[in-house]
């Protein structure tokens, strides 16, 4: 099975504001839901559920497969997978490049690997695994991180882009998770736009973040989830659009969640950057026809 989104922003649906979303109908390209928030058989998630993917398409997005993991993934949790996928027919299905499990034990965070050559051979492993599996081509999320692991080997762009061509992958590229391990690793978030392979991407994220110190007064940011898009943030997916054009759009707040009409305030602040980034495609197109 073939999906795609609707080149648009989208947001992710909160049960408190379903009935607003079905009452004033938003003009929103999709919404995305967490998997494991519906792996039920029925109840008011599923009625919700069902009354959005009406007029919406709907992104899937897995946090519990633990794709990284040392482990087998878990059959139950990928026919779950499946079941939901035939059910509701979303355009998109992503999971994280992380693992939070082992043997019997599930944490709570998406914890990140080493890149190396054995782990890039397990997690391409589970990829296609994952795809076979549920029946459709998946994407794969870069991840936010505080740490680099003394025996990677693979850079992070490198080792994503490997997975993608070894698996035929799609990738999700999450803008603020970049900000994040950027500034966290000294490094330059607009380089790592500049290498990363935007042909292979399906699906936008943006989000907010925390700010703190480490031990040295330094900064460290934490992907929170719980605040508006910042500037430094959108600035880069700006500098995305310049360089890859428009592409789906996600706005992620998650915790601390406020009414319904300042996620729709976020939302359109990407649509009109999305507009900005058609026109210029369309510019661009005609003086290319002309020359």
């Amino acid at each position: 099975m073939t999906m795609a989104l609707p080149v648009a922003a989208g947001l992710g649906l909160k049960p408190d504001h379903v009935d607003t979303i079905l009452k004033t109908r938003p003009a929103l390209g999709f919404f995305e839901v967490h998997a494991e928030n519906y792996m039920g058989e029925g109840g008011l998630p599923h009625r919700q559920l069902a009354a959005i993917a009406e007029p919406y398409p709907l992104s899937l997005h897995g946090v519990g497969l633990s794709i990284g993991g040392e482990g087998d993934l878990d059959r139950d949790h990928l026919k779950r997978l499946r079941h939901l996928i035939e059910r509701y027919r979303p355009a998109s299905f992503s999971e994280h490049l992380a693992w939070s499990t082992h043997d019997s034990e599930f944490f709570n965070d998406l914890l990140p690997l080493p890149y190396t050559p054995e782990t890039l051979d397990r997690v391409a492993r589970h990829v296609a695994e994952t795809q076979e599996a549920v029946g459709t081509r998946m994407l794969l999320e870069n991840p936010s991180t505080y740490l680099i692991f003394a025996e990677s080997t693979i850079e992070e762009i490198d080792f994503l882009a490997a997975i993608s061509d070894r698996t035929g992958c799609g990738l999700l590229l999450d803008v603020n998770n970049v900000m994040v391990s950027a500034v966290n690793h000294r490094l330059d978030p607009f380089a790592y736009i500049d290498r990363f392979p935007m042909e292979k991407v399906g699906e936008i994220h943006l989000a907010g973040y925390d700010e703190t110190e480490d031990e040295a007064g330094e900064r460290l940011l934490i992907d929170a989830h719980a605040s508006p898009v910042l500037p430094d943030v959108f600035a880069l997916y700006s500098h995305m659009l310049d360089r890859a054009g428009p592409l789906p759009t996600l706005v992620e707040w998650d915790n601390d969640v406020p009414e319904f009409p300042a996620l729709y305030a976020e939302a359109k602040k990407v649509e009109a950057a999305l507009a900005r980034a058609r026109l210029a495609s369309s510019e661009a197109a005609i003086s290319r026809s002309a020359a």
